[in-house]
Parts: structure tokens; sequence; C-alpha cells
């Protein structure tokens, strides 16, 4: 019975240090990989720069009614 805990410990710990050594190495990598794609592949500050053109401001005047709507709404019915 002492041999077969011995065993089941042994096996556990293996089975540990093999997961962990994976999910070590998964992070390293995705860590690496962010590295080289940030390196080769910047970001273009132009399109965090772009102005907001009149049928954006339409489409979010309009979604800002609609919501605006449906508050009322909900508030008139659940009051």
């Amino acid at each position: 019975m002492n041999e077969m805990m011995s065993s089941g410990v042994e096996l556990m710990l293996i089975g540990m240090g093999i997961v962990f050594a994976f999910l070590a190495l998964l992070i390293v990598m995705v860590n690496i990989m962010t590295t080289v794609i940030q390196r080769f592949f910047p970001e273009d500050p132009m399109l965090d720069a772009s102005p907001v053109s009149a049928s954006t401001s339409h489409t979010e005047a309009g979604i800002i009614a609609a919501i605006s709507a449906a508050i009322h709404q909900y508030r008139s019915k659940y009051k």
C-alpha cells in the first residue's frame, strides 16, 4: 500500500510539473510573439487621429435618441 501511495504522489508531481512547464512556456512564447509583432507591425498613428465625419455623428445621434426613448419607455412602464 505504501508503494502505491509513493507511486501516486510521484505521478502527481510529474504531471503537475509538466503542466506548469507547459504553461510557463506558453506565457513566454506569447510575450515573445507580442514583442515581435509590435516591432515589425507597429500601429498606424493615423488610425487614432481620424476625424469624425458627419455621417458618424448623425449615426451616434440616432443611437443616443433610440437609447433615450427606450429608457423613457421603460421608466414610464415600470414606475
